[in-house]
């Protein structure tokens, strides 16, 4: 796994000193109950007002900004909100409400386990890009951070986890360092990289927001949780200067903006979601909105690409900025008759057995979990009811929990070199030794890393301690110790489709860079499982219709095996998937038939909905050792009914990097 531009360790390890940085400004810092109360109040209701209000913006505006005639208003969704009686769900706010109800039932640091089982069990649908990779990985049985790891999660670098976790912030006030450490954290469940970075820049702004409220000063306050060279530390920087250049033109500043970060944008991380992109146009929207929350609003609508994201994300922060006291009233009113922000309703439309819940009642949790938050990191609540005062530790760092990061597995072969590590950057510097079981010969296991070259292969069950030196967890893991793959020598690749027909994925909804594409079926057996020309997308002609699906090798002799790797690619939301799966070998007479005892590790998904189809995944299936000529996985091949117009007449394929054949003892 490749590691990322920031890292836990770093966070944990170093607090940032800059200018702007919480720890320059005195290590602690009070406010009243009421006031914290208020800004969190304007958190929740700024949230759901830009949400709301930003929607019928959503992906609207791409070759140019929105137009200047504002107010926009809530336009069509004044309806909704009358119909529904209240605010009502959506991606900018229901997964912070579920993220709210875990600390209500875990503590204000719930694990990445416990973060999982919640999205396995809430999110079933209205779900895309990185988000639903991470949860069909979940579904894999990864844990975060592999869930938003760029080799395995294709969308990595999309606007997904600067919508949802602004709540790890506004529930740490003054806390800076805590709060940019965290959003990072619950970032990477979804993303990594650079696309974890606006989070974390919204994160530091969001947890200042308490205490300051000079835009550009707030601005800056961020990049000081930021790495000074990292992507969108100079994206930041860029704007400030775009700004600066036209003071009074922020079109102009779109068109630069604009011009650098999409039309220019590489092709492997060119869309309209990108997470820097996306973050510029926040950026943008709060400097040419100088602090009026009405034309920041609407600024942020107006610069286009995933203007609900930002709209909300930027409303949230101006919320905790200025408190709920000071938002338009008109905003949270919007329906004659109503007495309380959004009628002190917040009905639930998207997320599975989520109570619909009142805004009050939301508040006042996030409240008790932020006091309770406070005091676990050496601060304090005084007064007598009715006047306490908060002080806050701002020197506050996040810990991560004790806890194994579970992905994939060392993929070893005999006599072949092994250096694999169980732990990602969240857990390296806790302590891992051995607590059972045996490695396979040749291998040693040193501090959370093995290495050596295996000399037998088999299953091999190992347990694993792992400690901060306070408490301790063990684990048992199942290494596999393959033959070597055979897929190269083989002198014919069985396909059903052999090359990709670009004219079929020109014309339907595709959402990766051209170039991840490979144009014929041989790459699955190069050895490449991520990355430019690695996935073959088996489309055909223009047929809305499931068919048949295989792929497999031809040997001239015969061979034995008892083991195929399935090396998924990158799905769309519209198909790349089976739904069935099997494996057929050539008997003697060249007729195909169903090898014995199939056997899935791990399990093949029980469900073709697409939310549990999991990107660049591998699937071993053993059976019995057969001597033949030739070996091929076939199934069904997924159709899915889908919103975009394009697919609505594309042939069903499937979506594949690698197949690999181990031949047996």
């Amino acid at each position: 796994m490749k590691k990322s531009i920031i890292s836990l360790f770093f966070a944990l390890a170093v607090l940032i000193v800059l200018p702007f940085s919480a720890a320059s400004q005195g290590k602690t810092k009070s406010i009243s109950l009421e006031e914290m109360k208020d800004k969190i109040a304007g958190a929740w209701v700024g949230q759901m007002i830009g949400n709301i209000y930003g929607l019928p913006h959503e992906n609207k505006y791409i070759d140019a900004p929105g137009p200047e005639n504002w107010p926009y208003g809530y336009t069509k969704n004044l309806d909704k909100l009358k119909s529904y009686g209240g605010a009502f769900s959506d991606d900018d706010t229901d997964v912070e409400y579920m993220y709210l109800l875990q600390m209500n039932k875990f503590g204000p640091e719930p694990s990445y386990e416990q973060l999982r089982e919640a999205w396995m069990y809430h999110i079933r649908d209205r779900v895309w890009l990185a988000n639903r990779g991470a949860l069909g990985l979940m579904h894999f049985g990864y844990t975060p951070p592999f869930t938003g790891s760029r080799d395995l999660n294709p969308h990595w670098y999309q606007i997904d986890p600067q919508l949802i976790n602004e709540i790890w912030a506004f529930t740490a006030p003054g806390m800076v360092n805590y709060a940019a450490q965290k959003s990072d954290f619950a970032g990477r469940i979804t993303s990594d990289d650079w696309g974890v970075e606006p989070t974390i820049h919204y994160g530091a702004m969001y947890s200042a927001a308490f205490f300051e409220k000079d835009i550009l000063k707030l601005i800056n306050i961020g990049l000081g949780s930021l790495p000074a060279n990292g992507r969108y530390a100079q994206t930041v920087r860029k704007m400030i200067s775009l700004y600066n250049k036209y003071p009074d033109n922020w079109q102009a500043a779109w068109k630069e903006m604009a011009e650098e970060y999409y039309v220019n944008e590489p092709d492997m991380t060119k869309t309209i979601w990108n997470a820097n992109l996306n973050g510029a146009c926040g950026i943008l929207s709060m400097l040419y909105g100088k602090g009026d929350f009405q034309k920041t609003l609407d600024l942020s609508c107006a610069m286009g690409f995933d203007a609900d994201n930002q709209a909300a994300t930027v409303a949230g922060l101006l919320g905790v900025m200025y408190g709920f006291k000071a938002l338009p009233e008109n905003l949270y009113l919007p329906i004659e008759g109503w007495e309380k922000p959004f009628n002190d309703r917040y009905i639930n439309v998207t997320r599975h057995d989520l109570p619909d819940a009142s805004i009050e009642g939301i508040i006042d949790n996030t409240v008790k979990v932020t006091v309770d938050l406070i005091r676990s990191k050496g601060g304090k609540i005084s007064g007598k009811p009715g006047s306490e005062k908060i002080t806050i530790n701002t020197t506050a760092v996040f810990v991560p929990p004790l806890e194994f990061y579970i992905g994939p597995l060392p993929r070893m072969e005999v006599n072949l070199p092994v250096d694999f590590t169980f732990y990602s950057e969240g857990n390296k510097n806790f302590t891992w030794k051995m607590a059972g079981g045996e490695l396979p010969r040749g291998i040693s296991f040193e501090n959370g890393r093995l290495t050596g070259i295996p000399q037998n292969t088999g299953t091999f069950k190992v347990n694993i301690e792992l400690s901060n030196g306070k408490q301790a967890i063990t684990k048992e893991f199942e290494l596999i110790v393959r033959n070597r793959n055979i897929a190269a020598t083989a002198d014919t690749v069985y396909a059903n489709v052999r090359a990709l027909n670009e004219a079929v994925l020109d014309s339907c909804w595709y959402t990766f860079g051209k170039s991840m594409y490979a144009k014929e079926v041989e790459v699955i057996r190069d050895g490449k499982t991520n990355g430019q020309g690695t996935v073959f997308f088996s489309l055909a002609a223009k047929a809305n219709i499931p068919k048949v699906d295989y792929f497999g090798y031809g040997w001239n002799t015969a061979q034995n095996i008892d083991m195929i790797a399935f090396h998924t690619g990158c799905m769309e939301e519209f198909g790349g998937w089976f739904t069935s799966l099997n494996v057929q070998v050539q008997d003697e007479n060249g007729k195909w038939v169903p090898v014995k005892n199939l056997r899935f590790t791990p399990a093949f998904p029980a469900t073709d909905i697409v939310y549990y189809q999991p990107h660049f995944v591998e699937y071993l299936l053993s059976f019995e050792p057969v001597s033949t000529n030739a070996v091929r996985i076939i199934g069904d091949t997924k159709v899915e009914n889908h919103w975009n117009k394009y697919t609505k007449n594309v042939s069903s394929f499937i979506s594949i990097t690698e197949l690999s054949v181990y031949p047996s003892e």
